[in-house]
C-alpha cells in the first residue's frame, strides 16, 4: 500500500512513474554502503517512499501563485544555494507561454505572496506526511522522521528546526537519494554525481554525498526495461510490516485523503462516498465481504486525481480541450497506482469504473452496461450524489433533494441504474423519486427480465419471486411487449444493454434454482 502510495506522489509531483521507487532503492544501497543499522534502515526505507506523501498539501494555493511547473524549477533546486532556490522561484512564478512583458507582471505580483507562503507550506508538508504516516500504520519513529523532512546539513533549512547529526541518519540518506535521483533525471548521471558532490557540507551530509559520489555507477544502477516494484519490495527491511482488518482500511482512507487534499472542495469526498455506497450495498443486500471490498474500493477511487493539476480542479470556467482530457483519464491513473499491488489491484476493476455509465457516455473506457458490476454501479451512484452536495469552483453546492433528483434524472436518460441509485438515495436518508426504468419498465417487470437473463424458466422465476406461474408468464409478456423483442435471448440482450441482469445469488434450496 505504501508503495501504491509512492507511485501516487509520483504523479501528484509530475515525476516520471516509479521515480519514488528508483529513489529508494538508491537510499536503501546507499544505507547499505554505510552499514547502518537495523531501524535506520527500516526508516531510510519508509521516508523515502513517502518523502513526497505531503505533495497534495495546499496545492491548489501553489496552483494560484506559480504558473510554472514546480518539478521543472523548484524540484530540482530544493537542496541547492539561497540563490539557485529563489531563481527556481522566479522562473515557476510566470506562466508558461506568456510574453516578457506579462511574465514580468506576474513575477512582480506573485512573488510577495510567494514569499510569505514559502515557510508555512514547507510546515503544513511535514504535519501531512506525519499525519498520513500514523494512518498508514508505520511506526512513530516513522513519523516522527517527516517533523524534519525540509531539513538540511547546515542548518539552513526554511524551517530552521535541525542541523547535521541532528537530523536524523535516515533523512539524511534519504535527502541525498532524493536529489541525486531527480539530477539523474534532470540532467543525466554524470552531471548528477557532480550536483551531489557539490551539495556536501552544505545540503547533504559530507559522509553521505561521497559514499555515492565514490559509487556512483553501482548505487545509481538502473534497468530502464524493468519495472523497480518487485526489487523496492523485495529489499523493505525486515520485519517487514503487515495490516489487518481496520488497520488496512484506515489505510486506505488516508490514501482517499491524501488526493482529497488536491482541492478544499474535495475534502473529505472520498470518505464520505464510502460510507454512502456502503450502507446503499447493504439496502440491495450485498454480501458483507463484498460490501466491504466496495468501501475499501470507493476509499481509493480517486487516487488517480493527483496526476491533474490543482489548478484545473479550480478552474471556475469551462475546461480546454487538453484539461477535459486529463480530467476524463482521472480513472485510469487510479488504475495505475492500483494494479502494481495484487491486493489493491482486486479493487480496481470498480474503483476505477467511478465514471463509467451503462449507455456508454462514461470514461474513460465507455464501458457498456453489461461490463458494470453492481459494486461499480453503486459506487458511480454514491459518487454522483456525494459529489453534486459538495460544492465545486464552478457551481455551489446543491442540496440533498436537488442531489437526489439529479440521480433520477441519470436513471431516466439510462446513464445510472435505478435499483443502486435508489438505494443510494434512501442511505442519503432522502425520498426516493419515482425512478423511471428502461422501455418504462416496472419495478417487478425489470425483476422478471434480470432473472430471465440469469437462464430461468418461468416457473424458476416465480418461485424466485414467490408469485404464481400465470403471474410470472403475464409480466413477462408485459416486458417483451415494452421492451420491443418475441425471445428470451433478445430479453437477454436487452437486460445487458440496459443493466438489468439480476446480480449476486440466486435463491438456493428451492428445486432447479442454483447460483
Amino acid at each position: 500500500m505504501i508503495g501504491a502510495l509512492c507511485l501516487a506522489t509520483d504523479l501528484g509531483m509530475g515525476l516520471a512513474f516509479e521515480h519514488g521507487l528508483g529513489s529508494t532503492l538508491i537510499a536503501m544501497r546507499l544505507a547499505e554502503r554505510l552499514g547502518v543499522g537495523g531501524d535506520t534502515a527500516s526508516q531510510t526505507y519508509y521516508a523515502s517512499l513517502l518523502a513526497h506523501c505531503g505533495c497534495t498539501t495546499d496545492a491548489w494555493v501553489a496552483a494560484e501563485v506559480f504558473g510554472g511547473a514546480l518539478t521543472t524549477h523548484l524540484v530540482p533546486v530544493i537542496f541547492g544555494t539561497p540563490r539557485q532556490q529563489f531563481a527556481g522561484i522566479l522562473g515557476a512564478l510566470p506562466s508558461p507561454g506568456s510574453a516578457a512583458p506579462a511574465r514580468a507582471m506576474q513575477t512582480v505580483r506573485r512573488l510577495p505572496k510567494a514569499a510569505r507562503l514559502h515557510k508555512p507550506q514547507l510546515a503544513a508538508m511535514c504535519d501531512v506526511a506525519q499525519t498520513l504516516s500514523a494512518q498508514l500504520g508505520l511506526p512513530r519513529a516513522v513519523q516522527e522522521l517527516f517533523v524534519d523532512l525540509t531539513e538540511r546539513w547546515d542548518g539552513k533549512g526554511v524551517l530552521g528546526r535541525a542541523e547535521r547529526e541532528a537530523v536524523p541518519l535516515a533523512l539524511r540518506i534519504t535527502h541525498v537519494a532524493q536529489d541525486a535521483a531527480v539530477q539523474r533525471m534532470l540532467v543525466g548521471e554524470e552531471r548528477a554525481v557532480r550536483i551531489v558532490g557539490e551539495r556536501a557540507g552544505h545540503a547533504f551530509d559530507p559522509e553521505i554525498a561521497s559514499c555515492l559520489v565514490d559509487d556512483a555507477s553501482a548505487i545509481l544502477a538502473v534497468d530502464p526495461e524493468r519495472s523497480a516494484w518487485e526489487e523496492t519490495l523485495a529489499r523493505e527491511p525486515r520485519p517487514r510490516l503487515s495490516l489487518e482488518g481496520e488497520a488496512i482500511d484506515r489505510a486506505l482512507a488516508a490514501m482517499g485523503a491524501f488526493s482529497d487534499l488536491i482541492s478544499p472542495h474535495l475534502s473529505g469526498h472520498c470518505a464520505g462516498v464510502a460510507e454512502l455506497a456502503t450502507a446503499a450495498a447493504r439496502r440491495c443486500r450485498v454480501e458483507p465481504q463484498e460490501v466491504a471490498a466496495l468501501g475499501r474500493a470507493a476509499f481509493v477511487h480517486d487516487i488517480g486525481r493527483v496526476a491533474v493539476a490543482a489548478a484545473i480542479w479550480q478552474k471556475p470556467g469551462p475546461l480546454t480541450a487538453d484539461e477535459w482530457e486529463q480530467v476524463r483519464l482521472h480513472p485510469y491513473q487510479t488504475e495505475r497506482v492500483l494494479s502494481r499491488s495484487p491486493f489493491l489491484a482486486a479493487l480496481a476493476p470498480v474503483a476505477e469504473a467511478h465514471h463509467e455509465r451503462l449507455d456508454r457516455s462514461g470514461y474513460h473506457r465507455g464501458a457498456a452496461a453489461a461490463e458494470l458490476s453492481l459494486p461499480a454501479r453503486l459506487l458511480a451512484a454514491a459518487d454522483v450524489y456525494h459529489a453534486m452536495t459538495e460544492p465545486r469552483p464552478h457551481r455551489a453546492a446543491l442540496t440533498p433533494e436537488q442531489a437526489a433528483n439529479v440521480l433520477a434524472d441519470e436513471v431516466r436518460d439510462g446513464r445510472l441504474d435505478a435499483d443502486p441509485a435508489g438505494a443510494v438515495i434512501e442511505a442519503a436518508g432522502q425520498h426516493v423519486p419515482r425512478l423511471e426504468r428502461p422501455a418504462g419498465l416496472t419495478e417487478r417487470e425489470t425483476e422478471v427480465v434480470g432473472l430471465l437473463a440469469r437462464g430461468l424458466q418461468t416457473k424458476q422465476i416465480a418461485r424466485a419471486l414467490g408469485i404464481s406461474v400465470k403471474t410470472a408468464d403475464r409480466h413477462i409478456q408485459n416486458a417483451y411487449g415494452k421492451a420491443g423483442v418475441s425471445t428470451r435471448a433478445a430479453a437477454t440482450l436487452f437486460a445487458m444493454e440496459h443493466g438489468l441482469v439480476a446480480w449476486g445469488e440466486l435463491p438456493i434450496g428451492r428445486r432447479g434454482l442454483r447460483s
